[in-house]
């Protein structure tokens, strides 16, 4: 009885994972938008203020989108949490750089911002009961810094625009790099019918 049972989890698992594949599009998608719109608002990160609001904003957008993304598997409590650890670890990271805009300052900056996110996201994943959430932790500080990193070396020009986030580039490569984690993290779960 068993082994009847086993070929449809495993089916079910293949499919769930097949489905993360929308993972890197938001990505890709999101963090742009969510740049632009909250660029549109703070009009740079040069203060504590304009590094809370933006991060709120670019937070909410990216959230939801990653959200979208990962529905199956996270309730909505993904949004909130990608929006209130942006605006926290931004803030933080960007005054710790006193607002720099160079190579150095938007990797510490992006580090310091991906450890926000990504604390308070593997506590979703942690309350959503996935095996590793402390890996998704781990794996975001470099992840953001790694963004930054690309995005630096494409639109050298504009970092002096002190933008909330990474742009496409470097989304590109966070996209891919966290997909992975994600693929590990969720090899084992079946997600939730929609």
């Amino acid at each position: 009885m068993t082994n009847a049972v086993q070929p449809v989890t495993e089916v079910k698992q293949r499919a769930g994972a097949r489905r993360l594949w929308i993972w890197p599009i938001a990505i890709l998608i999101s963090f742009p938008i969510a740049g632009y719109l909250a660029d549109l608002v703070v009009d740079g990160v040069d203060s504590v203020g304009a590094a809370l609001v933006g991060g709120l904003i670019a937070g909410l957008v990216i959230g939801a989108a990653e959200w979208f993304a990962l529905r199956r598997w996270v309730p909505w409590l993904w949004i909130p949490a990608t929006s209130i650890g942006m605006a926290a670890g931004l803030t933080a990271g960007a005054a710790l750089v006193n607002y720099g805009i160079s190579r150095g300052d938007i990797l510490l900056m992006g580090a310091i911002t991906g450890l926000g996110v990504g604390a308070l996201q593997a506590l979703v994943l942690a309350r959503s009961q996935v095996s590793g959430a402390l890996w998704w932790a781990i794996a975001n500080p470099p992840a953001w810094a790694l963004g930054w990193f690309v995005t630096s070396y494409v639109i050298t020009k504009n970092v002096q625009d002190q933008f909330t986030n990474f742009g496409a580039s470097g989304s590109v490569v966070f996209g891919l790099l966290t997909w992975l984690v994600l693929a590990m993290l969720f090899r084992k779960r079946t997600p939730e019918p929609i």
